[in-house]
């Protein structure tokens, strides 16, 4: 994990941060600052105090959850469009179960807790789109629940890489079979073969932990309707989609 302070302009690019006005980006730039988040990178761990704020622009930070007996099961992702820590605005500055991992390296613009909260408490603004993101993160999970539940592997797959897509603005990324399982909720070797059926019909490429989506429409195709519904909603709370950079073109328009 590396800091760097940058310019305010390199902020563009988390949802989030996108919506604030530039009166609170202004008085909370001194406590900002972007890091470099390494694969496998611990940001917070069960039973810490929730110190920081990391509102991803590149990187995907994984929340998982460990069962006694030592199994993991992701609760949910965030990426361009969440942010992780939220606890530390709504009354509690620790989790008992989940964890916070890098499974996707890239930036993140991280902040300490405390000044958040003192603006979070005073600016309706702020406290307006916190809220309506606690909001989104709480549909996600419920959302996660019911698929798990009741879809097939194969649509829940395509689920997921369009979700993975989303989050870190690229149609190429790295993704393990190992941390796909966990979003998942299944068996590596049930992962392998819906991957390896997408690879086959040219919907994707696929190889050693690395992703290209190259039919965008016949993935979406074969998702599950979570990915739609959730799409909608974060668009209904927090707007519509951000724009794309970096030459990523938003080929579902």
């Amino acid at each position: 994990m590396r800091d760097r302070v940058r310019s305010i302009l390199v902020y563009k690019g988390n949802k989030i941060l996108d919506r604030l006005p530039a009166d609170v980006i202004t008085r909370l730039e001194p406590d900002l600052s972007v890091i470099t988040l390494e694969l496998h990178d611990i940001v917070h761990r069960p039973g810490e105090d929730i110190e920081y704020l990391y509102f991803p622009l590149t990187c995907l930070i994984s929340i998982t959850i460990t069962m006694s007996e030592g199994q993991t099961v992701e609760a949910g992702a965030a990426g361009s469009r969440e942010v992780v820590g939220i606890n530390a605005f709504m009354g509690g500055r620790e989790t008992t179960q989940t964890e916070y991992i890098t499974q996707l390296a890239g930036d993140a613009v991280k902040i300490a807790a405390a000044p958040l909260k003192i603006e979070f408490d005073r600016n309706t603004a702020l406290r307006s789109i916190l809220l309506k993101y606690t909001q989104a993160m709480i549909a996600q999970i419920s959302q996660n629940v019911g698929c798990n539940r009741i879809h097939e592997v194969s649509n829940r797959c395509a689920r997921w890489l369009l979700e993975v897509r989303d989050r870190v603005r690229c149609d190429t990324f790295g993704l393990t079979q190992e941390f796909l399982s966990q979003m998942l909720g299944t068996s590596r070797v049930s992962v392998n073969k819906a991957m390896s059926e997408l690879k086959h019909l040219g919907i994707i490429d696929y190889s050693r932990g690395h992703v290209a989506i190259l039919k965008l429409v016949e993935l979406e195709r074969r998702s599950c309707e979570c990915y739609f519904v959730l799409r909608d909603e974060y668009d209904r709370l927090l707007g519509a989609v951000p724009n794309y950079s970096d030459g990523f073109e938003d080929r579902r328009q």
